[in-house]
């Protein structure tokens, strides 16, 4: 009776392992698909498409195809919360014209200490050509739209 029961508990826990894991996979799918437009970067991530520090110390080489803001953010940061939806609306609203990447602090300590980030939210703004400016802080949408048009796509 007791390996009965120990079966069934264990092919329970499996069921709820392997159901979890593929929610996490559909999620990820999403992530890459076509509506998902903010993509959470890792270090060897931002160093193929942003910006490779490595190996190019002393010289901005912008490695993307496309104008880039990248969001540096903590999850437990409440201004980093009230940007979130605001950053996903204007991923939307600029969908093939703007990349939007997050770059959590925690997680990516050294890319973090590698830019300075000593507060967030951190906004990164890379044009296509030319150097990259900063800004601090949760900008309400006007401002940050107002930042893509004229740092960004240049359509002052």
């Amino acid at each position: 009776m007791k390996l009965i029961k120990s079966t069934i508990t264990a092919l329970g826990l499996l069921f709820t392992v392997t159901a979890c894991a593929g929610n996490k996979e559909s999620k990820n799918q999403n992530m890459k698909g076509e509506n998902m437009e903010i993509v959470h970067l890792t270090k060897a991530e931002f160093l193929k498409k942003v910006y490779n520090y490595e190996a190019n110390p002393n010289d901005w080489k912008y490695e993307g195809d496309k104008p880039t803001i990248v969001d540096f953010y903590a999850t437990w940061c409440g201004p980093c919360k009230a940007l979130a939806p605001v950053l996903e609306e204007l991923a939307k609203e600029y969908a093939g014209k703007v990349y939007i990447y997050k770059i959590d602090v925690d997680k990516e300590e050294e890319l973090a200490g590698a830019f300075g980030i000593r507060s967030i939210p951190t906004l990164l703004w890379i044009p296509q050509s030319g150097k990259p400016t900063v800004t601090q802080g949760a900008l309400p949408k006007p401002e940050l739209k107002k930042m893509i048009d004229d740092t960004l796509l240049n359509s002052k």
